[in-house]
């Protein structure tokens, strides 16, 4: 059993013995609500017993508290994405998203010293993309378009397509990529009608 874990178990006798005397309840009283002995409820306590999961679920149900409480267990679910990123073809892409499959989000950048011609490419899936800085050159079929902070553009990547800075400086710009063809959907609220 690794140190941090010794140490967490080591500490939940004290904690229960401390939630109980909050509550004002005996052991006997404890023992009843719980199902669990007075001998192990006293032994959990004074740490001359590991607690379990069966032990600890209904421990904690009686106390009102959530396992992760009860255990004092440390914060989980660290909300950063930790992607590394990667260059293809002159432009640098974020990863924003660490599922597989369904909808993926990239920041992608482009230098400005990167001077490509052109090339219209095809493949399957629907992209979605927002400007964040810069200008953003963007050849779709028969169109030529520059998009600027703030623009949004969505197409179906069967159309040809190919993405480059337009003017001197970087274009940085995110792009939800569906392979299956999934499009972005933007739920908003609807504003009230005037009167």
């Amino acid at each position: 059993m690794d140190n941090d874990l010794g140490q967490a178990l080591d500490a939940v006798g004290p904690r229960l013995r401390a939630l109980r005397r909050q509550r004002e309840t005996t052991l006997a009283d404890l023992s009843a609500e719980t199902g669990i002995s007075v001998s192990t409820l006293s032994r959990l306590e004074s740490g001359a017993r590991r607690p379990t999961l069966e032990l600890l679920l209904p421990l904690a149900k009686a106390h009102g508290v959530t396992l992760d409480e009860l255990v004092d267990a440390p914060p989980t679910g660290d909300p950063r994405i930790h992607l590394r990123p990667t260059t293809r073809h002159g432009m640098t892409y974020l990863p924003l998203t660490r599922r597989a499959g369904g909808i993926q989000a990239y920041k992608l950048v482009i230098p400005p010293n990167i001077r490509r011609e052109p090339d219209p490419r095809t493949h399957e899936g629907y992209e979605w993309l927002y400007v964040l800085n810069g200008r953003l050159r963007l050849i779709l079929g028969e169109h030529d378009v520059v998009l600027t902070p703030g623009e949004a553009a969505e197409f179906d990547t069967r159309v040809p397509h190919w993405f480059g800075t337009a003017g001197p400086d970087p274009v940085e710009f995110l792009s939800l990529f569906g392979k299956q063809g999934e499009r972005a959907h933007l739920r908003t609220t609807p504003k009230p009608r005037p009167d």
